[in-house]
């Protein structure tokens, strides 16, 4: 899983391990900040690495490393469709620090994640792209990859989501 370039640095896509934690909890302070949302707490990087590295693991992550530092990520798991009767291949997060998205280590995540969506034998590959990001937006288009504008997105969370547990099935 990796690519080399003539006078560019070598960037290894691989699994994520423990000794990740550190940078990639950084990284995704970092998205944050792009994102304009507020960074994850203390208890909540806890529950990221425990639910990554943990006894039951939650999602799985791929790093992107260059010159022994973690430089992007994707954060992927597996949901299912059953019109298509097949896993589906959810990416929550794909990001490269600035700096080196000019080594198309986006790219190359993209790449990883499909071919590992193809080997699980998934159906599709799904991710979700805020409005306002232009460059996410250009990236996925220079793929090919359609926006499906009429599958609209619903969330309900934190007080709403108790409130909606709290109500009578019957």
């Amino acid at each position: 899983m990796t690519e080399s370039r003539a006078s560019t640095p070598t960037v290894t896509i691989r699994a994520a391990r423990p000794e990740d934690s550190g940078q990639y909890l950084q990284l995704v302070d970092a998205l944050a900040r792009y994102e304009h949302m507020p960074a994850p707490d203390a208890a909540a990087k806890a529950r990221l690495i425990e639910h990554l590295f943990g006894p039951r693991p939650h999602y799985r992550l791929l790093v992107a490393e260059t010159g022994g530092s973690i430089v992007g990520y994707a954060a992927h798991f597996l949901a299912y469709s059953t019109f298509a009767a097949k896993p589906t291949f959810y990416l929550e997060d794909l990001f490269v620090l600035p700096e080196f998205r000019s080594l198309r280590v986006g790219h190359q995540l993209l790449t990883i994640c499909a071919r590992t969506a193809v080997a699980e034998g998934c159906g599709r590959m799904d991710f979700i792209v805020l409005d306002w990001n232009r460059l996410a937006l250009d990236f996925y288009e220079r793929h090919g990859i359609p926006c499906k504008k009429e599958w609209l997105l619903h969330r309900v969370e934190g007080a709403g989501l108790m409130e909606l547990a709290r109500q009578a099935v019957s």
